[in-house]
């Protein structure tokens, strides 16, 4: 098995890219979505988020109002690292479960937004990166996402800069261009998984 590390910056389209990997067959671990199961209505998770931030990070309904649990976290590094430390674990646990049940000749493909951040490099195989420049992301979270521009660049600013993550990474795919050029592009990465792969059988 050959186990990668997937991130980039909000806006640089990671996911987009991880669902091209998934199309052609990539064993996807998303730590975005682990990330929004782990504090579901009943669970450990979400007791411990109330706990810590109080009953108004919760909707009518129970669920987590995340806009209203970003703005706080994403504006003040410590809430966000008191948000991390509930998270994170309880992220990791969960995708330690999905890799134990991914086969010996899988490509498993870890998508991991803060992976930079945490310093997690070294729980991979190999690290794939999703660049666009910070311009480009900036415009795409604004007209593609609707965010308004302070909050776009505080989310940003709150994550690895473009150079910390380049650092880490094994294979870069540029994602600077139209969505158009992007398929081929994680065509020709995902071969050189596989390969990298079946050198590991």
């Amino acid at each position: 098995m050959l186990r990668v590390g997937l991130t980039g910056g909000i806006g640089a389209g990671k996911s987009e890219v991880s669902r091209l990997l998934a199309g052609h067959g990539a064993v996807i671990v998303d730590a975005d979505l682990i990330a929004r199961e782990v504090v579901e209505p009943g669970t450990p998770g979400l007791a411990a988020v109330v706990a810590e931030f109080g009953e108004g990070v919760l909707r009518a309904d129970g669920t987590l109002d995340r806009p209203k649990l970003g703005a706080v976290v994403f504006a003040d590094k410590e809430r966000l690292a008191a948000l991390n430390a509930i998270v994170h674990p309880l992220v990791r646990d969960r995708s330690a479960e999905l890799e134990a049940a991914a086969g010996p000749d899988d490509v498993l493909v870890n998508d991991v937004p803060l992976l930079a951040e945490n310093g997690l490099r070294d729980l991979y195989d190999l690290v794939v990166v999703v660049d666009a420049a910070d311009g480009t992301r900036l415009r795409r979270l604004v007209e593609l996402r609707g965010m308004a521009e302070s909050e776009a660049r505080a989310r940003m600013a709150a994550q690895a800069s473009r150079e910390q993550r380049l650092a880490i990474a094994d294979i870069v795919i540029d994602n600077d261009g139209p969505l158009a050029r992007l398929a081929p592009r994680v065509a020709e990465v995902w071969d050189e998984l596989k390969s990298r792969a079946a050198k590991r059988g």
